[in-house]
């Protein structure tokens, strides 16, 4: 798949690994339960992950019924259930790396690896939070890695209210945490700016999408 994307001048390396999460992790503690974890600049050669998932992933259009009629899905999809290899030794290194992180907090392992492609600013998700399965009653975290140019993640109380404005690219990680799927929403809003493309990778656990 050709994209037209510019890298980060700050992520130079063809080496693509996950740095360290620790301390270098900052939370937020967003209320009735709700936490998210922030950590910029998490994947090193983030650049070359993106060129290299353009290709590996096979990439599909969905399309889906809104009330009376049926629209496209305004991004591309790849979804990696569990026991599925996954499309590139990085993601597995990642996954590794947040199981080690979260291992106590979550009590268990991410198990999915579900993936977005957002060509440019007309590729968008509307407000949402993983709420199809277990994320609908229980605690549960959902990490997300961000590559490519940075798009802006919205966060906001379910049922309205402030936003939250996260944005993120090149290598960034975003853990969701606690409550936070059944309080809180988030989104990827149009924008109409000249922006490239991005990928977004959801680690989930089981029977949270």
């Amino acid at each position: 798949m050709s994209v037209a994307f510019q890298g980060s001048l700050l992520d130079c390396g063809d080496e693509v690994a996950p740095g360290s999460l620790g301390s270098s992790v900052r939370r937020t503690e967003l209320g009735h339960g709700a936490w998210i974890d922030v950590r910029p600049g998490w994947i090193a050669g983030a650049d070359t992950l993106f060129d290299r998932l353009i290709d590996a992933v096979p990439w599909r259009a969905e399309s889906r019924r809104m009330y009376d009629r049926v629209v496209d899905v305004p991004r591309l999809l790849a979804f990696y259930g569990e026991g599925q290899v996954l499309p590139d030794p990085a993601l597995d290194e990642a996954r590794r790396a947040l199981d080690a992180h979260y291992a106590e907090e979550l009590g268990e392992p991410f198990r999915t690896a579900g993936l977005c492609l957002y060509r440019d600013g007309r590729d968008s998700v509307a407000w949402h939070g993983d709420t199809t399965g277990r994320g609908r009653t229980e605690d549960t975290m959902v990490a997300i890695v961000s590559i490519g140019t940075p798009r802006t993640l919205l966060l906001r109380p379910r049922g309205g209210g402030p936003a939250l404005r996260h944005d993120l690219g090149h290598g960034d990680l975003i853990v969701m945490g606690g409550s936070c799927q059944r309080t809180w929403e988030h989104a990827i809003p149009k924008t109409a700016r000249v922006t490239g493309p991005r990928i977004s990778i959801q680690f989930r656990p089981r029977g949270v999408r």
